[in-house]
């Protein structure tokens, strides 16, 4: 069994509940989306085959406990779920960031899953795969890139839908970097009393000028 890597690296987490917490990053190849905003196009298709074996060995010589899964779209392997389960039973704590267009229920339910919803001016928000709702748990969060005031009253209305079973703590409210000052995102979630968290891409303040490994 082999699963097509783009790259493995150490870094500070950047997104999620997680920003700031070191972790080993498992980028996969391909994406069947392509949003307009996308930091991670060299994703699309350069990689290499790698054993199961052979991520283990290279995610071991971090010595972290935590690990992110990451794409392109990772779900697009079917192979992901093996590797999911494998790490989770060797103690890590696994997450998995998936753009929501994939079936979320096929990893094992101790992996955090972070899943985007797309916005409008992502272009890609008729992929949305509404029925993951259901298969989330509390522990798992959801991401709303955001571009424009309409992607902000869509992700305000996306919410509506889940209630108690995603905490606000878990709904992520991202500014699209270099479309949209965060200043602005933060100043109508106040003014609208919006119940979720903004969030900034912490790795692109840390290191503004690298593009990969980050």
């Amino acid at each position: 069994m082999a699963l097509i890597v783009n790259e493995i690296f150490y870094s500070i987490q950047g997104e999620s509940s997680w920003a700031g917490i070191p972790f080993v990053f498992v980028r996969l190849t391909g994406c069947n989306l392509r949003c307009s905003y996308c930091d991670t196009r060299y994703a699309y298709d350069e990689g290499s085959a790698w054993s199961l074996d052979a991520i283990l060995d290279q995610v071991n010589r971090y010595a972290c406990r935590c690990i992110t899964l990451t794409g392109g779209e990772p779900l697009l392997q079917p192979e992901c779920a093996d590797l999911v389960s494998c790490l989770l039973s060797r103690g890590y704590t696994v997450t998995l960031e998936t753009n929501g267009s994939q079936d979320v229920g096929l990893i094992d339910k101790r992996c955090i899953k972070i899943m985007d919803l797309k916005c409008p001016s992502s272009g890609m928000q008729t992929h949305n795969r509404w029925a993951n709702i259901e298969l989330l748990t509390p522990e798992d969060e959801v991401k709303f890139v955001i571009a424009d005031h309409d992607d902000f009253e869509f992700a305000r209305s996306a919410i509506m839908r889940f209630g108690s079973k995603i905490p606000a703590t878990h709904l992520l409210f991202s500014a699209a970097h270099g479309e949209m000052e965060p200043q602005q995102l933060a100043r109508w979630m106040l003014d609208a009393r919006v119940e979720a968290r903004l969030q900034v891409q912490l790795h692109k303040i840390l290191w503004p000028s690298r593009q990969r490994g980050v």
